[in-house]
């Protein structure tokens, strides 16, 4: 905590009610001001003790303020009887998927929900769940890796160079793209996000800008990738601007890396603190946006969003850099965030775990696995799935399950088969770990339109 000499006792002697505003005082002061003169210290908690309504929507002390605003207990909340609306789209989903989504429903702060084709279970809200509330976030509601997103860039090179340049391009996704918890870039960029206040107005961000400076333009292990690839643009479209045909692509598939990990745990675990919940329900606990905590989660989710897409640019400028061309094209979509929007004429915060936004006319990229093909899609913005898509093909198989159903030799027969090349990957990514992507888009023809495919070339992942 530092060296500041601060005791409860301390505080309590500036007029402070003796409640749980003095830990909270006591703990926000050693760790903003752990190095500072205990005199200015209280000078400070003094101020806020005598107009704490200034001090409500600070970063820094706003926790203070509202802590003594608040007499309010901590009291467990119920589980409403009845499940809020939703709809399921697609036939081979699990029976716990669809219960972890049926719990949800009965939050008292719950509206409205869904379950996306390539649904399976998760922590929490399940993965290819969607949920919307009322003024409220739930952070295993967002998940893990916040902000987590595709990103293809379209080049204008010929297609037919994968083939004739193929070591060419196995040599840049070695040597320019990082993944896992160990690899990173020996020299980085200067980007803007490092320059936002917000790093530093919330502590648990202030001490994680280091390891996020270090970790940008690197990739996450797991299902996490960065793939050459032949693009097919089937139907024309003003956003893209491309002439039907094939087109070499960059494709990638990451989050905010530690920076978004540890922002999850620490929140949950506050969230849990704060809105205590019957046992079948407890990783859904909340942070109220009208609340200090609220706010915060809010501003530190939303940068780690900002974080994750800039690590995206970054990963396709250094490839850009390595192989020529230019980027005629480019589509960005993200899953594992909450959105601010109005549904039913009332304004909802909506949770997409595994599921990304798809309203009207909004472009994304759904990838299927190392060797199936993906699509580029439009938004059709179906108000029964709260305008949303599925993120991906989904897991057919756990993780565990892929250790003792195959084995290397199944992944090299597979991928000599589709002609693909893979560095890295392990088992619990295996092609056959997914559901056919096919039944997939199938299964949401009423959630978007096919714009394009991109069928994988050259596939990196973590080892």
């Amino acid at each position: 905590m530092g060296n500041l000499k601060l005791k409860g006792k301390d505080i309590l002697k500036l007029g402070y009610p003796n409640n749980q505003s003095v830990n909270v005082a006591l703990e926000v002061m050693k760790r903003n001001f752990a190095t500072k003169n205990i005199h200015h210290v209280k000078s400070i908690l003094k101020e806020i003790l005598l107009n704490p309504e200034n001090f409500e929507k600070d970063l820094t002390f706003g926790q203070i303020a509202e802590s003594l605003l608040s007499s309010r207990k901590t009291e467990k909340r119920m589980l409403n009887t009845q499940r809020a609306s939703f709809q399921i789209f697609g036939n081979n989903i699990s029976e716990e998927a669809k219960n972890q989504l049926y719990t949800a429903l009965k939050l008292p702060i719950s509206t409205q929900g869904a379950l996306m084709p390539d649904a399976h279970s998760g922590y929490g809200l399940p993965i290819g769940g969607v949920l919307a509330v009322e003024n409220a976030v739930i952070p295993y509601g967002v998940g893990m890796d916040i902000g987590c997103r595709m990103s293809l860039s379209i080049l204008d090179i010929p297609v037919s160079y994968l083939d004739g340049a193929r070591d060419k391009y196995e040599r840049a996704l070695a040597e320019h793209t990082k993944f896992g918890m160990y690899e990173t870039h020996k020299s980085h960029i200067d980007h803007e996000i490092f320059e936002r206040d917000t790093f530093d107005m919330i502590p648990v961000l202030r001490r994680l800008k280091g390891k996020a400076i270090k970790q940008m333009g690197s990739s996450g292990g797991g299902n996490h990738f960065v793939e050459f690839g032949e693009v097919e643009i089937t139907e024309e479209d003003d956003q893209i601007g491309l002439p039907k045909g094939k087109y070499l692509g960059i494709l990638s598939h990451s989050g905010s890396r530690g920076l978004g990990a540890e922002i999850a745990q620490y929140y949950s675990r506050v969230a849990a603190d704060q809105c205590p919940l019957p046992k079948e329900a407890q990783q859904f606990a909340w942070l109220d946006l009208n609340t200090h905590l609220g706010l915060e989660y809010w501003t530190a989710m939303n940068l780690a969003g900002d974080y994750a897409s800039a690590c995206h640019d970054d990963i396709h400028r250094r490839l850009v850099k390595a192989v020529g061309g230019r980027v005629r094209a480019k589509i960005e979509n993200h899953h594992n965030f909450a959105w601010k929007e109005i549904h039913n004429g009332k304004e909802v915060i909506v949770h997409r775990k595994g599921a990304t936004p798809a309203n009207v006319n909004e472009l994304g990229m759904i990838p299927g696995s190392m060797t199936a093909k993906g699509f580029i899609v439009r938004g059709k913005g179906n108000p029964d799935a709260l305008n949303s898509a599925s993120h991906g093909a989904g897991r057919a198989h756990s993780r565990g399950e892929c250790r003792s159903l195959f084995t290397q030799n199944d992944i090299k027969k597979e991928l000599k088969l589709k002609k693909v090349t893979l560095i890295g990957g392990n088992t619990e990514e295996a092609p056959m770990a997914y559901k056919d992507i096919h039944e997939v888009m199938n299964a949401q023809s009423e959630l978007v339109d096919i714009l394009g495919t991109f069928q994988p070339r050259i596939v990196r992942m973590d080892k």
